[in-house]
């Protein structure tokens, strides 16, 4: 038996190594790679003055247009969210009423296209020409004032901005309620913690672990849904290119300007997304929850280092 298991040995140290030949790995790297080529090569020879873009990146009305974007990007998703925490909690409610309520919101405003809620808020003052607020059927007026000075372009495009992400962030929000596991909020309850201390100590805090992503998702197409704006004359990052090529009749230079200053917004949102992400999954996760796949690889290799004779105890 020695003799043999030496011979097979023998013969299995002489058996020859053969590479796999990945010829499909090869085959597309040259393809990406001459694709690529093409378009950079493309694009060297077309009729662009890329000298021009990096004095249009500096460009006055640019900057102006890049602090517009950010700042109505911002404060749309803020009101968004507020409102979507609201809706949401309706939405969940037990309150017939609430409900209701919270469902026809989130289906008129997810069914209109964002353009067409811009414009309808543009032109408010054609069927409300005075914004007034008072008691009905008597003279008492709190607010009286002209539509047109108060529907600014700023505020259109922050109100169709807002609601149609409100409507959104609404389902996020349900969703990240619901993934809750309904005993903590049962045991809560029978330590006597009112529906609002329930809601603020126990189910969003362990919620947020499930909105925290796609609400920061959600940023980031906001900031690029801005150039909606531009429609109604608000000047963000594409209005400012318009207002530019208009005199110099340079489109292609200004519009390069305006794609990067998107990829440098867009990149550093995604930054913030990541140490957001991360610091959630970290400190948000409740105890006894599902661990992420670190934690979950640390508690296997404590078990697995475990003496056997404790390791039924833990």
């Amino acid at each position: 038996m020695a003799a043999v298991s030496i011979d097979a040995k023998k013969t299995r140290e002489l058996l020859p190594q053969v590479k796999i030949k990945h010829w499909g790995r090869w085959v597309t790297a040259a393809v990406i790679l001459l694709l690529s080529a093409a378009l950079v090569w493309g694009a060297s020879h077309g009729n662009i003055d890329y000298a021009a873009v990096p004095g249009y990146l500096v460009d006055g009305s640019m900057l102006e247009g890049v602090l517009n974007t950010i700042l109505l990007a911002i404060a749309a998703e803020g009101a968004a969210i507020v409102l979507g925490v609201i809706i949401a909690l309706m939405r969940v409610s037990k309150n017939p009423v609430a409900q209701g309520f919270a469902t026809v919101y989130t289906w008129a405003f997810r069914g209109m296209p964002v353009l067409v809620q811009i414009l309808l808020w543009y032109n408010l003052a054609l069927v409300f020409p005075r914004i007034q607020i008072g008691i009905p059927g008597t003279a008492i007026q709190f607010i009286d004032v002209n539509a047109n000075s108060v529907m600014t372009a700023f505020m259109a495009a922050f109100l169709g901005l807002a609601l149609n992400e409100s409507a959104y962030m609404a389902e996020i929000v349900r969703a990240g309620l619901k993934s809750v596991d309904h005993g903590q909020v049962e045991a809560a309850q029978s330590i006597g913690e009112t529906p609002w201390q329930r809601t603020r100590r126990i189910v969003l805090p362990q919620a947020m672990v499930v909105i925290i992503p796609p609400t920061s998702n959600n940023f980031i197409n906001m900031m690029k849904s801005t150039t909606l704006a531009s429609v109604i004359g608000f000047l963000e990052l594409v209005k400012a290119a318009n207002n530019i090529s208009s005199f110099n009749l340079q489109v292609m230079e200004t519009l390069l300007a305006v794609a990067i200053w998107y990829m440098v917004l867009v990149s550093v949102a995604s930054v913030g997304q990541y140490y957001i992400e991360r610091a959630f999954d970290s400190k948000g996760r409740r105890p006894g929850a599902a661990a992420g796949p670190r934690s979950l690889g640390r508690s296997l290799k404590r078990g697995l280092l475990r003496p056997p004779g404790m390791r039924n105890k833990a």
